[in-house]
């Protein structure tokens, strides 16, 4: 019987059970991730398959045979999906389903099949399903409306979050460039601790209940102890609540991440770790710039600029980095990158190696400068540039062209 619009939504347990896919292409490529993600057993009869399906062969998560379909391809299957570019051999395969008590999709005209795939996404252990009659535009547009709306908490099942902490890195300053868990969490969240370079914007999104409190280190000014952001961590989670330490960046890279889950592990609560995009590569992104390109440079080092190559407390062999030909990305450096150029340059770097400057990079602020090793520390102090902002140091620092 073909499916119509009165179609039943059922969640399917396909665990250890055979699932036949004919077809290579890249409605199967499509279709085949899931499958393997719910633990089916899945085998694809295809004349020839993309390279992604080649690549699920060859690593063990699909089998394969490459021919044409027969009748008897279904024995054993508990679901099928008819997708190749031959609307009479998908008829014969939801024939063949048919006869078997098989349901099938059949990707080419959804009417005609016995099954329709839903628009679908997991959100922190719901399974969303979506159907549209066939309208598969229609049903992915409200699937994709529904998961933003969780996401961003305007849409909530009231299921609170246990307590605990979540080091959740918050991006490079756009706010759209949090992760998809991050955002998840920070709509869960009791108590947001945040620090200054945090999004402000995800901040707005929080209801009224939420206690944000003010994590800001703002450069040779105030600053909230990292003693006393421990222990709003672990106090407010003790407590019974659960808090998320929002932070730019990723909590991993020159964001004291660790010292705070090693506070919280000592303190016995519980924390969940959820990676950012780090500004290092990001804003040098959002400027047209690549740390790495292919026959200009093989590596690519993050340094932290907050101490001066000079400085008793610098960790960082300047020396060795000037003899490195490929692409520095110096954080926290505008207001000593006149001696990081000095040190750069007494290392072997030319004076003519292009560095770029990006302020507030990803954002509506968001400035560049373009000089050298031998210009930059002047151009910065000409052009007012403050933090915070990228240096970009090497021969990918004077690309122009920008992907928008």
């Amino acid at each position: 019987m073909p499916a119509d619009e009165t179609s039943y939504l059922v969640g399917l347990n396909l665990t250890g059970r055979r699932v036949v896919v004919v077809g290579g292409g890249t409605v199967a490529q499509r279709r085949l991730g899931l499958l393997v993600a719910s633990g089916a057993r899945v085998h694809v009869v295809a004349r020839a398959v993309t390279p992604a399906v080649e690549g699920m062969v060859t690593g063990g998560q699909v089998t394969a045979e490459l021919r044409d379909y027969t009748d008897g391809d279904l024995d054993g299957a508990w679901y099928a999906i008819a997708c190749t570019d031959e609307p009479d051999t998908n008829a014969a395969i939801v024939d063949e389903a048919e006869r078997r008590r098989i349901f099938c999709v059949r990707a080419d005209n959804a009417k005609q099949g016995t099954a329709v795939t839903p628009a679908s996404a997991s959100f922190d252990g719901l399974e969303i399903g979506v159907l549209a009659g066939g309208a598969h535009r229609r049903s992915a547009a409200v699937r994709t409306a529904i998961v933003e709306a969780l996401q961003s908490g305007s849409l909530t099942d009231d299921e609170p979050h246990a307590a605990g902490v979540a080091l959740v890195g918050g991006g490079p300053g756009d706010p759209d460039l949090i992760t998809v868990r991050g955002r998840r969490l920070l709509a869960r969240a009791d108590v947001v601790v945040a620090d200054r370079l945090a999004p402000p914007e995800l901040l707005a999104e929080l209801g009224p209940q939420v206690e944000v409190i003010d994590a800001a280190k703002i450069p040779y000014g105030r600053a909230m102890a990292q003693e006393a952001i421990n222990a709003a961590l672990i106090d407010n989670a003790k407590a019974g609540k659960f808090v998320v330490r929002l932070k730019g960046g990723d909590p991993y890279v020159f964001g004291r991440g660790y010292e705070e889950l090693e506070a919280c592990a000592e303190a016995g609560v519980p924390v969940t770790v959820v990676p950012g995009i780090t500004s290092a590569i990001a804003v040098p992104s959002a400027a047209g710039i690549p740390v790495t390109h292919r026959g200009v440079t093989h590596e690519f080092v993050v340094v932290s600029g907050h101490v001066a190559p000079d400085h008793p407390d610098s960790l960082t062999d300047w020396s060795a980095l000037a003899k490195l030909r490929g692409t520095l990305v110096i954080l926290m450096g505008v207001e000593r990158i006149e001696k990081f150029a000095t040190a750069l340059v007494e290392g072997g770097r030319t004076t003519d190696t292009p560095v770029t400057v990006i302020q507030e990079g990803t954002t509506r602020g968001q400035r560049e400068l373009r000089a050298d090793l031998g210009t930059v520390a002047a151009r910065i102090r000409d052009e007012g540039i403050r933090p915070p902002a990228i240096i970009v140091v090497g021969p990918v620092a004077g690309f122009s062209v920008n992907g928008g």
